[in-house]
């Protein structure tokens, strides 16, 4: 009778043990999943940091974190609108292309249901059956079955900037009090790495357009030339820069053109460029002197009254011929300008390069001349156009050459914004581009 009662007793002690053992092993799971998930944020937040990401990348991240984090086979980041009651943004994961291609033409949430309770009362939202929750508004059709539910908001200096939710644990069971506090957690930590992302999106256009507000508006009418330019900042980092490029007409039908790289990607490069622009303009008001000589006075003016970083410029001058057009033009270690003449193939306008600005004022500058038929194109451009870091610069001098070569016909504000958008550099760098055609015969 002694050992009969024993044995319920021994068998449930023995029971426990397998459950508590169960859920230390599950706790341990966690821990672990929790320490990678870690490694995961700290790996975006450093890339959030060297700017190698951008926000969307990073909310990209934060799901995929939390899904495997927990082991949800769903997960998703929604963002609020500007109005901060529906949501504006909507970041799903999990489905797979069958239920992706069932949701097509389905809008995304806007924040009705259970997404929109949670934007009302900003906390964790832990749901055993969805359909069951009074404030429940079904689903669209084509959308996979969820029955489960587990929602924190993201709250970003004191704001509700959205919620992050998963669906449906792979094992079947529901969430559970160690899910919640592991998606709180990462709710939490997301929230500085979006906070980063966000600001330094808005940094990043803010620099581009003060960047482009420094830019020349380039005269409406500059007869009797065709010109056009365009400016792309970095890929990466995407700061401000040094690239400028100018046109002014000049009297008896004659232009001069510049274009221009400061070293450096910050604020002093661009203060720079405007300083050594203002200059140059100063200094082309008489139209007589040579570009040679307007570049030998530019670099003796820079090094005397500034501290401006080493410049690269292209000065030159177009000016009627007997037949035809002149073009003169000085060069102080900047790429060549590449010339599209009709009927013939594009060449560059090779020359001994001259010292950049800001580096020995006694060296001479030399000028350079030749004669332009009717109807050509002189294109002038900052080396972020070829430069590739995993290539020679000649490959990307010629690849260059040969897209001119095939959209040479094209109007000149199409043909500057086919090779920028097309540029055979790496973008790693900005680019700036300055194409001026003289009238056809």
């Amino acid at each position: 009778m002694t050992g009969n009662a024993e044995e319920p007793q021994q068998a449930s002690v023995f029971g426990a043990r397998l459950r508590l053992g169960d859920e230390l092993n599950r706790i341990a799971e966690q821990l672990s999943s929790l320490a990678r998930a870690q490694d995961r944020l700290n790996d975006m937040y450093e890339a959030v940091l060297s700017r190698d990401i951008d926000l969307s990348v990073v909310l990209e991240l934060i799901v995929s974190t939390a899904t495997n984090l927990v082991g949800a086979r769903y997960g998703a980041l929604g963002v609020l609108d500007e109005t901060g009651e529906r949501l504006g943004l909507f970041v799903p994961m999990g489905l797979s292309e069958q239920e992706r291609a069932d949701l097509a033409g389905t809008p995304l949430p806007r924040g009705r249901g259970l997404l929109g309770h949670l934007i009302t009362h900003p906390e964790p939202l832990r749901v055993d059956d969805i359909d069951a929750h009074p404030e429940s508004a079904g689903f669209p059709p084509g959308h996979p079955p969820m029955r489960t539910l587990l929602g924190a908001p993201i709250i970003i200096r004191g704001e509700i900037y959205g919620n992050l939710y998963v669906s449906e644990r792979l094992d079947g069971r529901p969430f559970d009090a160690h899910d919640e506090s592991l998606i709180v957690a990462l709710a939490g930590a997301a929230a500085l790495a979006i906070d980063d992302a966000r600001l330094y999106e808005e940094n990043r256009r803010d620099a581009e357009h003060f960047q482009r507000l420094l830019l020349p508006r380039l005269p409406e009418h500059l007869h009797p030339f065709s010109v056009a330019a365009a400016y792309r900042p970095a890929c990466k980092p995407s700061r401000v820069g040094g690239d400028w490029y100018d046109v002014m007409p000049a009297p008896g039908q004659a232009c001069a053109a510049i274009i221009g790289d400061v070293v450096g990607h910050d604020l002093q490069a661009a203060a720079a460029m405007t300083q050594i622009r203002n200059m140059l303009r100063a200094l082309l008001y008489d139209h007589r002197t040579s570009p040679r000589a307007v570049l030998t006075r530019l670099d003796r003016t820079v090094q005397a009254i500034t501290d401006n970083p080493v410049t690269t410029a292209c000065l030159a001058r177009i000016e009627p011929a007997r037949q035809g057009w002149t073009l003169r033009w000085s060069t102080a270690g900047h790429p060549p300008p590449l010339l599209l003449i009709p009927g013939r193939p594009p060449c560059y306008l090779h020359s001994n390069p001259d010292l950049p600005l800001g580096v020995d004022v006694t060296q001479p500058r030399h000028n350079h001349t030749r004669l332009l038929p009717p109807g050509t194109t002189v294109v002038f451009f900052t080396d972020g156009l070829v430069e590739d870091r995993l290539r020679p610069l000649d490959e990307g001098l010629a690849r260059l050459a040969a897209l001119a070569a095939a959209d040479a016909d094209l109007p000149v504000h199409d043909l500057v914004t086919t090779l920028i958008d097309e540029h055979p550099g790496d973008g790693q760098d900005d680019m700036a581009i300055l194409a001026i055609r003289t009238p056809p015969a």
